[in-house]
């Protein structure tokens, strides 16, 4: 028994349990609406916006899409993505490095739910703080681009064990750095088994189209469900 004389209380349990309370509330409202969230995570130029911006042209036909841009401070990826087709709206930190349930429900009422079907929330630039934060999205998202390496997985496992798709960014220029396909799935099949892996290129467009069959299944499957 401690002979402390005072009393210890642990903060990020508590900090969590409340973030996922909120987190149910997000979905709540999200199902209630009939819109599909997606947490879009990675590190900073792993080409988020870029990935995001093709995957908006090449939906925006079939679905109507908004984005909450996540930055510590300034506006021009929220430009990009309006210029590519999307409702957004662009969400200030103040240097937090990862967005929560509270952030993300606030975000969607500045944002407006009403006819949106599929929302992408671009986290902040971290492989760290966002995993740990439940924001109540339908799916979440990784990407992790090449040049980054392949043992991401093994340094920042908690990110590779929360997602659902892990998008393989750059792809095309994995012959100039020393990468390899088959050591990321390997590094990621004890963390999380069930985790797609789909190698692509933002830049050239090569291998989006199993990126958007994948997403367009997803967003069905939910919409099905209901």
């Amino acid at each position: 028994m401690s002979d402390r004389a005072f009393e210890v209380l642990e903060t990020k349990e508590r900090v969590i349990e409340d973030n996922d309370r909120v987190a149910a509330e997000v979905r709540k409202e999200l199902k209630k609406n009939k819109t599909f969230l997606i947490n879009l995570m990675a590190s900073p130029g792993a080409g988020k916006t870029t990935t995001l911006c093709r995957t908006i042209n090449a939906l925006k036909d079939r679905y109507k899409i908004g984005v909450m841009e996540a930055d510590v401070d300034d506006d021009i990826d929220a430009q990009r993505v309006t210029e590519a087709g999307a409702k957004a709206i662009q969400l200030h930190t103040g240097g937090s490095c990862h967005m929560d349930a509270d952030m993300t429900m606030r975000g969607l009422e500045g944002l407006g739910l009403e006819g949106l079907d599929i929302v992408f929330l671009e986290n902040v630039g971290n492989l760290v703080c966002p995993a740990e934060f439940d924001v109540g999205a339908n799916k979440r998202v990784v990407i992790l681009s090449v040049p980054e390496g392949d043992d991401k997985p093994l340094k920042y496992p908690l990110m590779f064990t929360v997602g659902d798709v892990l998008l393989i960014n750059k792809f095309d220029t994995c012959e100039i750095f020393d990468f390899s396909l088959d050591q990321v799935k390997a590094n990621v099949a004890p963390l999380n088994p069930k985790m797609q892996v789909l190698p692509l290129s933002a830049k050239t467009g090569d291998g989006f189209d199993q990126w958007i069959e994948w997403l367009v299944a997803a967003v069905e499957a939910e919409r099905s469900a209901e």
